[in-house]
């Protein structure tokens, strides 16, 4: 390329203006193209459980709206953490997205010193699809049908005292159950509260405290026995069940949330077009119709709204854990 009548360093300096030109441009472009192959949208649990079932719900209308495959991963292990740490490092680019749950993001950042990402700062939050309470159940052929009685019972019977957890946020509401009762219970790991609600129904673990929508299913079949609802209200879709505040046990007030993440740098454009999708996706009635049968409340609020709840969140569950003197391990 030649520029007539320029000295050499004039030249010169035009000739790096343009490489530089050139080398910025396609970041623009692929932001003004995103997105341009499939999305990845990564879920820490099992197949089946609750946030799963979020995950292909949303993707779908997502895909629709973004015109790009939503592919759905699977990626159970330390009740989300893995998955989140994963998604964590990858390229900011918008084509790898976290179903994060309240267990592996909120919850983890208040009880893990160690953690290896921090939800508002290893991530944008996007918009969270659904909050819910949790359901204490039991097996439906137990002898056990009150709060009081399971209390009682495992005071009883030690030794047959457990609780089915998948994430620190089964966890930690079971740990709180057991403080404000004084009942013992050892935990019993799984990979899903699918997994863990089969455990109840099969017989294999005492209790849990779970999402409701693998929860609700089986209670309304008669696989198991719901005794009370976290919190100060009853779920519509158990209206037999009483709230833990009705058990008197007020202070077991403890409500989830599920929603998408994407890593902390993405581009505003690309995130702010991720989160107009979602927030379309979660309104739609054919959603909000799904999301309410799950016995969850949809979400889709801002992205703001989002982080400033998680932050809240953090602070809440870390003086929870201290009051309950609860020690998590990585």
């Amino acid at each position: 390329m030649r520029w007539p009548g320029l000295c050499v360093v004039t030249r010169a300096l035009l000739a790096l203006a343009l490489l530089l030109g050139l080398a910025a441009s396609p970041p623009r472009a692929q932001e003004a193209n995103y997105p341009s192959r499939p999305i990845r949208l990564i879920v820490g649990f099992a197949a089946g459980g609750g946030n799963d079932l979020f995950a292909r719900l949303v993707g779908q209308k997502i895909s629709e709206r973004l015109g790009q495959p939503v592919v759905v991963e699977n990626r159970p292990a330390a009740g989300g953490r893995v998955a989140a740490e994963f998604v964590a490092g990858q390229p900011s680019d918008g084509y790898t997205l976290l179903v994060g749950a309240s267990g592996g993001m909120s919850i983890a950042a208040a009880v893990y010193p160690k953690l290896a990402y921090h939800p508002t700062k290893s991530f944008v939050p996007l918009a969270m699809i659904a909050s819910f309470p949790l359901v204490l159940a039991v097996p439906a052929a137990s002898p056990i049908h009150s709060v009081a009685e399971l209390i009682a019972f495992a005071k009883e019977h030690p030794d047959q005292a457990n609780y089915a957890t998948s994430s620190p946020a089964f966890t930690i509401t079971s740990e709180l159950f057991k403080l404000k009762t004084g009942m013992p219970g050892v935990p019993i790991p799984y990979k899903s509260s699918n997994e863990m609600m089969l455990s109840v129904a099969s017989e294999q673990s005492l209790m849990a405290i779970a999402d409701p929508p693998p929860t609700v299913p089986l209670a309304t079949s008669g696989k198991v026995r719901a005794l009370a609802v976290t919190g100060s209200e009853r779920l519509s879709e158990l209206p037999g069940v009483p709230s833990m505040a009705e058990a008197g046990l007020p202070d077991v007030n403890v409500h989830l949330w599920s929603g998408v993440f994407a890593p902390a740098a993405t581009p505003p454009a690309i995130t702010s077009r991720l989160e107009t999708a979602l927030r379309s996706a979660i309104a739609a009635p054919d959603v909000q119709k799904k999301l309410k049968a799950m016995a969850v409340t949809p979400g889709g609020g801002s992205s703001e709204q989002f982080r400033q709840m998680i932050d809240a969140d953090i602070r809440l569950f870390a003086d929870v854990a201290k009051a309950a003197n609860l020690k998590f391990e990585e």
